[in-house]
């Protein structure tokens, strides 16, 4: 099983190249974002919940998020590997992913971080903002509260990872085919 936790500031492209590592790899592809999304469109209690904190760019609290991943962990298992996106975010979280994997007889095997410029980012978000119907890419000073809280409160995963000699960090700036290769540059090395 091939583990990767696909790290990188909102507008990254964390998305966009899960979706196409899923394919390559076959792997299952976890977004933290999606299962938000799909929660708060359905109205779930913990949708509700999740969305309070996303309306004001902030994160969802660790006990909602671990709720949500182990229940989709469950449903795809046994599989080839997963992609977690958007999880973890914080020690914390680091840890209870790592606690759940060795619960299902498995580790992460590396997080992959996207690195892209803040103004790049902004960007981004503001162009997908235009055609996503996401309130959260509208706005900049959202979009900006974002991206601060990205680095206030997840820049510690870095040195985590790091420990474990697990992190890599990639080139996020580029063609999408130019930043898929250099992401399996890393995988096809595990």
């Amino acid at each position: 099983m091939t583990n990767i936790v696909l790290f990188g500031p909102p507008g990254a492209g964390k998305g966009t190249q899960a979706s196409i590592l899923k394919d390559k790899y076959q792997l299952v592809h976890l977004s933290t974002g999606d299962m938000f999304r799909y929660n708060i469109k359905n109205k779930t209690e913990l949708g509700k919940l999740a969305q309070s904190y996303t309306d004001n760019g902030k994160l969802v609290p660790d006990d909602l998020t671990i709720k949500m991943l182990n229940a989709e962990v469950d449903r795809y298992l046994p599989c080839k590997g997963f992609i977690f996106d958007g999880f973890p975010r914080t020690e914390a979280q680091a840890k209870s992913l790592d606690e759940l994997m060795l619960e299902k007889s498995n580790v992460i095997d590396a997080m992959v971080a996207l690195e892209v410029d803040d103004e790049v980012l902004v960007e981004r978000l503001l162009e997908r903002g235009k055609t996503s119907g996401r309130p959260d890419d509208a706005n900049e000073k959202v979009i900006r509260n974002r991206i601060k809280v990205y680095y206030d409160e997840t820049a510690i995963l870095k040195s985590y990872y790091q420990q474990s000699d697990k992190y890599y960090g990639v080139d996020g700036v580029g063609s999408i085919e130019d930043i898929t290769k250099r992401i399996c540059d890393v995988i096809d090395k595990l």
